[in-house]
């Protein structure tokens, strides 16, 4: 009996210690899975419970222009969030609901969705994103009066600001909503202007409440590099000016511009409209999108229709997308032919209106023909069958060894992101008929900014540039990182080759068909061009154009080459009518940016404006005598014997032959309304204003002709304006070919 329970009993322990044994066993392979394979999981889990990591924006670095001015700059905001799990009861739920609500301007659907937020079991929920510095203080002050600092609280970020906007944008581009550059010079230099965020480490106790910051750990945000771009903000604006008018007044599709630095390749101004505001890049800026949109009513249509408006003003067409460049194309031609001696400026040609290659009929734009021709009037008049002579002398191979050295078969490596490759024939795939065709700059399509960059080559005497927009990269200390330097790419055409096609040029505007192109003190080159848009004409409709104009400026001594296009206006206008104007604007405000002098002939010197002396204090029958010793009229108003006030005022510029009011009893000046120049020739204006007793200042193309008339004024008409007020209008030669 004894025995068995001896049995029993060491059976019982020994199953007890294979238990104890098994239980060890078994929290052994489960510490040493947790310490294992599960560590990283749960020391993630600890920090977690234990620390607070919060990130630091990095301040993003300032776009700047050439003369320092800020056109991109980032500013500290602050994200909202509160913590539901330290909200004691449903009093102090209603507080901060009611509170935040009303601080952050929200609806009834936004209140409601915070209430939510406070319901929610965790211990972090953002309420709101990027508010200003005003509105955190408010609400920071609500907390500390309330003892909420455990319930609201805040995270530092950074926004992005555009100060003027729209100003550049398809050159600037914007950033998203994390603060990342999404299109533009913005994406393009994403790794230089991002910098790198910081971090603050915080530990927590079993509350989840913050300890003390002598727990606290941070790592500071290293601020972005800055970029200094060679758009210059004077010449920008007068670009986008010219082109926004224009393509609203003509209803186009687009408009498009490049000016550059010729010596350098800088690119001074850039637009491609319709461009859009950086501070709200989807929100549809152009009338007649917005009007096309608006008689959309299926939904699904009108978002799409909606979507491609706002994809399409965030492109930069002058880089990304590629064109017909017409006779703007007859330079390069005139530029390879000189320098080859296959025709010299004496060369001429008879067009008798077309000329016949193999089976095609070749027309002239000018359909009775110009007669017979120099090189140089062959250029001026823009004539077809000219050039397609030209080409078939210089010759396939010769035509592509010019086409390929001015940079139309590669890119040219613009620091602009989307940069499109051109499309063209390469050399054996040229017959008679394709080598014509192009000869006049049809077949093959490039970029708008390779062609700027072609003209460029032209206006600095035959070289390459390649072209780009950021000039210097600084620290955040204002420190140089990175100076661009001018790069050459090659030599194309000698500089007197360039010489003689500059001369050209000059004609085109002077006698040709770019006369509104010209600017008095400037010697302008110019050169119009018409691209036919082939296959994208509905059956029915008008044919539809790309037209342009390429300048030079000035031709002697040049300091910009530019490209203008309006794409598809609803006029048959060629470059001479629609885009010579806005880069003869272009050229005129440029100038004096860049310290160019203006040097006037003799004709233009009769016609220069002159300051108004300063006749205040003086007799009548002295200010009168004063007043017409300088060219000027004087129209006195009152029966006083001694002049009170005048106008325009001393100093100010005023036309030759202008008139100058004085009073010689106080009270109110005499107003006139502004006329209507607009449709009126040079003399009709003249004559207008003068009845008004208004003196107008004239811009632009100033040649006495029926075909010249005025088509902008500074003051609109209707305006209350002084008698003797200087009006500066615009004219322009309505006279415009399709070539």
């Amino acid at each position: 009996m004894a025995n068995e329970f001896k049995k029993g009993m060491l059976k019982r322990i020994l199953i007890l210690a294979m238990v104890i044994v098994f239980l060890f066993c078994a929290d052994g392979v489960r510490v040493f899975y947790l310490q294992t394979v599960r560590s990283n999981e749960l020391a993630s889990k600890a920090q977690s419970q234990q620390l607070s990591d919060t990130e630091v924006s990095a301040m993003r670095g300032t776009i700047y222009d050439s003369e320092g001015n800020v056109l991109a700059q980032s500013a500290t905001v602050w994200n909202v969030f509160v913590d539901p799990g330290n909200i004691n009861d449903e009093k102090e739920r209603s507080l901060v609901v009611d509170a935040l609500s009303e601080k952050l301007k929200f609806d009834d659907e936004q209140k409601e969705e915070l209430i939510e937020k406070t319901k929610k079991k965790t211990r972090y929920a953002v309420v709101a994103k990027k508010i200003e510095n005003d509105i955190k203080e408010d609400i920071a002050a609500f907390s500390a009066e309330n003892k909420l600092g455990d319930v609201i609280g805040f995270e530092q970020t950074t926004r992005r600001y555009y100060p003027h906007n729209s100003l550049a944008s398809s050159v600037i581009g914007f950033t998203g909503n994390d603060n990342q550059g999404l299109t533009g010079i913005e994406s393009y230099y994403e790794k230089d202007l991002r910098g790198t965020n910081g971090r603050i480490v915080t530990v927590k106790d079993a509350n989840a409440n913050k300890l003390p910051t002598d727990y606290e750990t941070s790592i500071d945000a290293v601020d972005g590099n800055s970029l200094v771009l060679t758009i210059n903000q004077t010449i920008q604006y007068y670009l986008e000016k010219g082109l926004r008018t224009t393509m609203e007044e003509y209803k186009a599709k687009g408009a498009y511009g490049v000016v550059m630095d010729c010596n350098t390749g800088a690119v001074l101004a850039m637009s491609s409209m319709p461009d859009f505001d950086c501070n709200d890049p989807y929100k549809i800026t152009y009338s007649k999108t917005k009007k096309e949109l608006k008689k959309i009513k299926k939904k699904k249509e009108k978002s799409e229709a909606q979507s491609a408006a706002i994809q399409n003003q965030w492109r930069n067409f002058t880089v990304s997308d590629t064109y017909v460049p017409g006779s703007v194309f007859k330079t390069f031609m005139a530029s390879a032919a000189l320098e080859e001696n296959v025709v010299n400026l004496d060369t001429t040609y008879t067009c008798t209106g077309a000329i016949q290659v193999q089976d095609y009929r070749m027309k002239c734009h000018y359909h009775p023909g110009h007669g017979t021709q120099t090189l140089t009037q062959g250029l001026e008049n823009s004539c077809n069958p000219f050039f397609i002579t030209i080409g078939q002398k210089l010759g396939v191979h010769n035509y592509f060894k010019y086409f390929d050295a001015f940079g139309f078969t590669q890119k040219t490596g613009i620091d602009i992101p989307g940069e499109a490759i051109s499309q063209y024939y390469k050399e054996n795939q040229y017959g008679i008929v394709e080598l014509s065709s192009a000869s006049f700059g049809q077949t093959n399509s490039l970029t708008p900014i390779q062609v700027a960059c072609g003209i460029s080559a032209i206006a600095n005497g035959g070289t390459l540039l390649k072209p780009y927009i950021v000039s210097e990269i600084k620290d955040a200390n204002g420190n140089t990182v990175k100076k661009t330097q001018k790069k050459e790419v090659r030599r194309v055409i000698s500089e007197e080759t360039a010489q003689k096609v500059r001369t050209m040029m000059k004609a085109v505007v002077d006698e040709g068909t770019g006369k509104n192109g010209y600017v008095a003190g400037y010697r302008v080159g110019g050169k119009t061009g018409t691209s036919t848009k082939l296959g994208e004409s509905k059956e029915g409709e008008r044919t539809k154009y790309i037209v342009s104009f390429a300048a030079i400026a000035p031709v002697d001594e040049p300091r910009i080459a530019m490209v203008i296009l309006m794409d598809e206006p609803n006029e048959d206008l060629g470059g001479g009518a629609l885009c010579a104007p806005i880069a003869a604007q272009v050229i005129e405000q440029a100038m004096p940016v860049l310290n160019v002098e203006p040097k006037y002939d003799e004709d233009e010197t009769k016609n220069l404006s002159i300051q108004t002396p300063n006749v205040i204090g003086l007799s009548v029958s002295n200010a009168q005598s004063t007043i017409e010793s300088k060219g000027l009229r004087c129209k006195i108003v009152g029966e006083g014997k001694k002049v009170l006030s005048q106008s325009p005022g001393s100093g100010n510029s005023i036309p030759s032959k202008g008139v100058v009011v004085i009073y010689t009893e106080n009270g109110k000046k005499e107003k006139v309304k502004v006329p209507d120049f607009t449709g009126l020739t040079v003399s009709e204006a003249n004559s207008a204003a003068a009845d008004a007793n208004l003196n107008i200042e004239i811009s632009g193309n100033n040649l006495s002709s029926s075909t010249v008339v005025a088509y902008r004024q500074s003051t609109d008409k209707g305006t209350k304006v002084d008698i003797g007020s200087v009006i500066t209008v615009s004219f322009k030669n309505t006279n415009s070919v399709l070539d």
